[in-house]
């Protein structure tokens, strides 16, 4: 599963007495910004999307637009009412509670956290009122606790995660009630665990199949008919008395940072042309208010002769609190677009990456893109370091050329017979190139095209994939010091810019580097099972060039292709290593999340087996059972 970096997790390990891992190595990163933007087609649905419109606008080029309700909207909004402290606006809360309660009106009521739930319980159990909190903690459960929500006289109190998704019926929901007497009396029978797909292995024209409490249950048709029937029969009774009382009340205990969560809330009253109606319940001491608004509150309160225990219900308080949440929500907003700009700059390194290494899966010839790109890139820069343009042929380094050129390509410019002191500089530029070319079409030729493109491919994905993992670990690096820079009166970002493109540079410079170098000094190796020839007892292990075949072990070029196995080279035990590596990676992404599973280690006894009836080891002179074994 996922681990904190930089050292935390490891402190955690040591800290709780368990055993300390390594530290993970970023493969990947990306946000869900970028993500989101690889689709070429992006739409959704949500009824609290109008709020974010012009973050949807400006990231992914979205507009929102708003469908009208089905039927009209007869939920009332009431202004929000605001005391001076916290203790007043939960007493004030449980007293509406209470008054909502006797006309028999179901409360549905949303906190902010766990904490302030228990907290407005305690009182309610102090003025004897009935009620559920939810606190997604059991989630099959809540979800029926809040389907039922909408019953005469029910008060529910919940956190804005609890029981999402789940439609709150007036007067109750009747599937839920069925089938939980189904269950209890035993008329259902459990089938299996829920699969996530009801999977009918009965006659359909008399079983009904459904699920329940994460598993899947079968009972009678006519017994399932006759349970639904009763039980609508009772909630739409129950529902028309929930009407005439005012429908849902939602009464929220705090306003949240985004109006969005107030009114996914304030949502869960007034659905398909129902009654309902919402009301907050605020008070300076709320988190929101305390930040963004007490000042102003403050001073407004003062004025209009605030006093303990009396609220202050006002349109231009709501409005005003409103923009205070619209602030906070564009300061998110804010921190979001600064952390994409920062992405932005990743993600044309990433699609530079990911687009070479999706040719290398594929199978496409990087011959040209080596040769041509990549040693001529490399030969250039050796020239331009030891025999510069304005240089006089007399000043050039003729030895440090050489030996570089050694080290890279395993050519000897001047065993080849190249004479710079008779060659201008693009002369000698075209002789050294042409000698590497050769160099490269001779080795090709040795072990066939087909093994030359696999090798090629096999190595280029190895080194890239190496310098691509050290290249996101220094990046992570570089994100956390560069706002440093501020200090200096420097952009971060354009810091940042300029910074991480001359490090994606040097990654590319270093893989097209290594790549050449491995190619170019890769060695064939011939594995002699008896005399390399023509003899008759070697004929049928010679391939169609006359060389050995040696047998697959069974790598793949990880596209699927088994390499061509003429020959056997020193880059072999480089390439399986790398898709060992590859294949570990894969087993731990697929094992991800499902816990650390110690391999069970078998317990062998190094000394000789104690019987129970023997003279303890210890030598208090007692039998073992009675001594040292006792607890054994």
């Amino acid at each position: 599963g996922r681990r904190w970096s930089d050292g935390l997790h490891q402190a955690v390990e040591a800290k709780e007495g368990v055993k300390i891992e390594r530290e993970n190595q970023t493969l990947a990163t990306i946000t869900f910004q970028n993500y989101f933007r690889m689709y070429k087609k992006l739409a959704g649905m949500t009824g609290t999307a109008e709020t974010e419109a012009a973050e949807f606008g400006k990231i992914y080029n979205l507009d929102v637009i708003v469908i009208p309700t089905n039927k009209q909207l007869l939920r009332v909004e009431n202004p929000d009412l605001v005391y001076r402290t916290e203790k007043e606006k939960y007493f004030a809360s449980a007293d509406e509670i209470q008054k909502l309660n006797d006309t028999g009106q179901p409360v549905l009521v949303g906190t902010t956290s766990i904490e302030k739930s228990e907290r407005l319980s305690d009182l309610l159990k102090k003025k004897g009122i009935k009620h559920v909190v939810l606190n997604a903690k059991y989630h099959e459960k809540e979800a029926e606790i809040v389907a039922q929500a909408g019953r005469k006289g029910m008060v529910t109190i919940a956190t804005n995660m609890a029981g999402r998704g789940t439609d709150i019926l007036l007067g109750g929901n009747p599937e839920f009630m069925a089938k939980q007497e189904c269950v209890k009396k035993g008329i259902a029978q459990l089938l299996r665990a829920a699969q996530g797909k009801i999977q009918v292995g009965v006659d359909d024209s008399t079983s009904t199949v459904w699920y329940y409490a994460g598993n899947e249950y079968v009972v009678a048709t006519e017994q399932w008919n006759e349970a639904f029937a009763r039980y609508k029969a009772q909630t739409d009774k129950e529902h028309d008395e929930v009407t005439a009382a005012g429908g849902l009340f939602i009464l929220g205990t705090e306003r949240h940072e985004a109006r969005r969560i107030d009114n996914q809330l304030r949502g869960r009253a007034g659905r398909q042309g129902d009654p309902g109606a919402s009301r907050f319940y605020l008070s300076l001491e709320d988190d929101l208010m305390r930040i963004f608004a007490k000042e102003w509150v403050s001073t407004l309160l003062q004025r209009l002769g605030m006093e303990e225990g009396v609220p202050i219900e006002s349109k231009l308080i709501s409005r005003r609190i409103e923009k205070a949440q619209e602030a906070v929500e564009a300061q998110h907003f804010e921190s979001r677009k600064h952390l994409l700009e920062y992405d932005d700059v990743m993600n044309k390194q990433r699609e530079a990456v990911y687009g070479l290494r999706r040719q290398l899966l594929e199978g496409v010839d990087q011959k040209d893109l080596i040769v041509e790109d990549y040693v001529a890139g490399i030969l250039s820069e050796l020239l331009d370091q030891h025999a510069p343009i304005k240089a006089h042929p007399a000043d050039w380094d003729v030895k440090g050329l050489k030996e570089s050129i050694l080290t890279r390509f395993g050519v000897d410019i001047l065993a080849e017979g190249i004479k710079p002191e008779t060659l201008n500089r693009q002369e000698l530029g075209d002789a050294i190139f042409e000698k590497l070319k050769a160099r490269y079409d001779a080795k090709e030729k040795l072990i066939g095209p087909d093994a030359m493109r696999y090798h090629e491919r096999m190595l280029m994905l190895s080194v890239l994939d190496q310098q691509w993992k050290d290249h996101l670990l220094n990046m992570d690096h570089l994100k956390e010091g560069i706002n440093l820079r501020s200090y200096g009166q420097k952009d971060p970002l354009v810091e940042y810019k300029r910074e991480s493109f001359d490090m994606f540079e040097g990654m590319m410079r270093r893989f097209q580097e290594d790549t050449s170098r491995y190619l170019y000094l890769m060695q064939i190796i011939r594995r002699d099972e008896g005399p390399v020839g023509g003899g008759p007892e070697n004929q049928d292990q010679l391939g169609p060039a006359g060389t050995p075949v040696i047998p697959s072990r069974g790598a793949t070029d990880g596209n699927g292709h088994r390499p061509p196995q003429g020959v056997t080279t020193s880059v072999d035990d480089l390439e399986e290593a790398f898709q060992r590596r590859k294949r570990r990676e894969l087993e731990q992404a697929r094992m991800a999340g499902a816990g650390d599973r110690q391999p069970v280690q078998q317990v062998v006894r190094s000394g000789e087996k104690i019987g129970r009836n023997d003279p303890c080891p210890c030598g208090s002179g007692k039998k073992y059972k009675k001594c040292c074994g006792a607890n054994a």
